[in-house]
């Protein structure tokens, strides 16, 4: 099975071509650009790169969060825009399992977190690929008893470790330690090996965000609202 992998939930936009196999090809990008500017070209390149045209896929795999808001709307968005137009499935990839995989072996308790602001993370934790917790949102405080409780090597990986690395390293200590710059980011083809491994296929109508807690906008209208204004 030939997958498209699109990936915009976090800092870094990511795209790649692969199968079971093989990745024909891999783009990622942290820059100054937005996702819905960065994406559409990267998608082009990936395919381009891959010798591939989108009719010949087989699925186009998005992670659909948690994340950031608006990137995880822009590649849902866009992975259900291009599935619609090929007529193709869609799989549905957690961003915390994907960045789990992004980090390779580690022989303890993989701690994905991304950064939710104001002190909060969301995250899970994960042993060889087995999921340990389930995605939540919390105070970094909340989430590393969770983990504390799990085991006594700790693997932090995600936008939200360098944010919160002092934090974590006077609670943990030498017991945690913090993903290389080069891992320390989901890789599209780890959100790719899930998809194909997994499975859990959808037509583009069943593939939907996930988010955690609901988002700015939402809340700022119940405020709104409860304070008698339309």
């Amino acid at each position: 099975m030939i997958i498209l992998v699109i990936d915009t939930s976090g800092p870094v936009c990511g795209t790649a071509v692969m199968d079971e196999e093989k990745v024909y090809s891999e783009f990622t990008a942290q820059n100054k650009n937005t996702h819905s500017a960065s994406l559409m070209p990267m998608i082009e390149a990936a395919l381009n790169a891959a010798g591939k045209e989108i009719g010949e896929l087989d699925a186009v795999a998005a992670v659909t969060g948690p994340g950031s808001f608006t990137g995880v709307r822009i590649g849902v968005a866009t992975a259900k825009g291009l599935a619609h137009g090929a007529g193709l499935p869609c799989i549905p990839v957690d961003a915390l399992e994907a960045l789990s995989e992004s980090a390779g072996e580690f022989d303890g308790i993989v701690c994905p977190i991304q950064d939710a602001r104001a002190g909060q993370v969301y995250g899970a934790a994960f042993r060889k690929a087995e999921r340990l917790t389930g995605d939540a949102p919390m105070k970094l405080e909340e989430y590393l008893d969770t983990v504390e409780a799990l085991g006594e090597r700790f693997l932090f990986i995600g936008d939200g470790a360098p944010v919160h690395k002092q934090a974590i390293t006077a609670r943990l200590g030498d017991r945690a330690e913090f993903a290389l710059a080069f891992r320390g980011y989901l890789r599209p083809s780890a959100a790719g090996s899930i998809a194909l491994r997994k499975g859990g296929e959808t037509d583009y109508l069943g593939l939907q965000a996930t988010y955690l807690r609901p988002p700015n906008a939402q809340k700022n209208k119940k405020l709104l609202e409860a304070m008698g204004h339309e």
